[in-house]
């Protein structure tokens, strides 16, 4: 068992000569999962089918050729391991296969103890580089999962209640409008769940044609339609022994309703054209940005499916019911994005972050990090005006007509003031928090507090002056 893949290495042989494929495969099938084939086309249906990490191929084939199987290995599973199988005679057209992309050569007759030797050291460096990407990905996901939660009250009870449901195996149901970050959530219920070393496996529904989302979920068999030269293995197939994520739920058609309530019944599946049963052991979790319930009484959506679905259901509230996050999100994508573009970080200015408080965000956090990403590449690491914010976020948060020109009837100092109060409400009243987000000293926040408090006359730059705040 391979501890990063959760599973044996999964090996196909494609040898003309029967003997010396029986050979091979009595070989390898003690430690590793072994398919074999005679024909470079065999091999290629397989390639979906079967998804190998590592390809053994003669280079002389009936058909087409073993070095046209090592270039369409390569387009289709670039990580897969390939060996190739030569004569002595044959070693140029061997150099050539290792152009196109194997990994190395076995001469004829093969030496298997010097091949074993080569396999074992090329798994273990895939392994290590496969146990790197892993790693990576989970510091994204980490990332992702600070950018999705926030800080307000309203995700903090979401967070808790999808760390409860993720070890179990029930099926979740995501609502929420577009932008609110429902894919993030579904990775995180996989990532926190008993099938985290199982593939993640997401679905658009709404984004396939339903002509083609059928064989896109369940797979189909050669010949099933116009088009099928092989047998394709769907999504749920591909999903095994993890988690497939239906995105959209509520655009699929009546009819493959029906098909998706078996398979949730039964965790059995029939390919397009094909006549046996597919054992599936999958967690679903489905999304929508749709009132399914209303779907259910105009009779779009079936009941019963529904309530397949919706053993445990997650809503995810939109940023304008959660303003508390705007301040922290705004700040992450603000860091991470000047990292990528390789610039500083900039700072947002009070009238900004007026701005962003005011809008009330139809695009959700998606729309968010899009306004962060504009800003920070117009502002060129210096601070983020209003002027570096689309218009629709100046216009209706009031602050500046379609010229960019300020509207009469706000000072600077009422909308500093409006800035830093509602900045303060955002972050819990925590001045520090307040301070880093307007990109101000917590003297200054503190200064002005005192000021408005007690009427003080204004000081232009507190920071200039050595006030005692209280």
């Amino acid at each position: 068992m391979d501890p990063v893949r959760g599973r044996p290495a999964r090996i196909l042989v494609v040898e003309d000569e029967a003997a010396a494929r029986r050979a091979l495969v009595q070989l390898l099938e003690t430690d590793f999962e072994v398919r074999s084939c005679e024909t470079a086309e065999s091999a290629e249906s397989l390639l979906e089918e079967f998804s190998p990490d590592v390809l053994l191929t003669d280079l002389r084939l009936p058909g087409a050729s073993g070095l046209s199987l090592v270039e369409r290995t390569r387009a289709k599973i670039p990580e897969c391991i390939i060996f190739v199988i030569t004569a002595y005679s044959s070693v140029e057209t061997a150099v050539e296969a290792m152009k196109a992309g194997a990994r190395d050569f076995v001469v004829k007759p093969v030496n298997f103890d010097e091949f074993e030797l080569k396999l074992r050291r090329e798994l273990e460096s895939q392994r290590t580089l496969l146990e790197v990407k892993r790693l990576r990905e989970q510091l994204v996901e980490r990332v992702r999962d600070e950018e999705v939660w926030g800080e307000s009250s309203e995700m903090q009870n979401v967070l808790r209640l999808a760390l409860e449901v993720a070890p179990s195996m029930a099926t979740v149901l995501i609502t929420g409008e577009s932008g609110t970050g429902k894919e993030v959530v579904a990775r995180f219920l996989h990532r926190h769940s008993k099938r985290a070393q199982g593939p993640f496996i997401a679905v658009n529904c709404g984004a396939i044609a339903e002509t083609l989302l059928e064989s896109e979920f369940f797979g189909h068999e050669k010949g099933s339609f116009t088009g099928a030269v092989n047998r394709n293995v769907g999504r749920f197939e591909r999903a095994t022994g993890g988690t497939i994520f239906l995105d959209e739920i509520g655009e699929i058609s009546p009819a493959l309703q029906v098909k998706l309530l078996r398979v949730l019944q039964e965790r059995q599946l029939e390919r397009v054209g094909g006549t046996s049963p597919v054992d599936v052991d999958v967690r679903v979790i489905a999304a929508t940005n749709r009132d399914l319930v209303a779907r259910m009484k105009d009779g779009r959506f079936r009941e019963d499916l529904y309530y397949r679905l919706n053993v445990f259901q997650i809503d995810l509230p939109p940023l304008r019911r959660r303003k508390a996050d705007i301040a922290p999100f705004w700040r992450r994508f603000v860091e991470r994005l000047a990292r990528r573009e390789g610039l500083g970080v900039a700072t947002t200015s009070p009238d900004a972050m007026h701005a962003l408080f005011a809008y009330d965000w139809p695009g959700n956090v998606r729309e968010l990090e899009n306004v962060a990403e504009r800003a920070v590449i117009l502002s060129r690491a210096q601070q983020i005006e209003v002027t570096h914010l689309p218009a629709t976020v100046r216009d209706r948060a009031g602050m500046m007509d379609g010229s960019g020109i300020r509207i009469p009837g706000s000072t600077l100092a009422d909308i500093e003031k409006m800035a830093i109060l509602k900045t303060l409400d955002a972050v819990n009243h925590s001045t520090a928090k307040a301070a880093d987000v307007l990109g101000i000293s917590v003297r200054k926040i503190q200064y002005r507090l005192k000021e408005w408090r007690e009427g003080a006359p204004r000081v232009e730059d507190p920071d200039a002056e050595d006030p005692e705040p209280t």
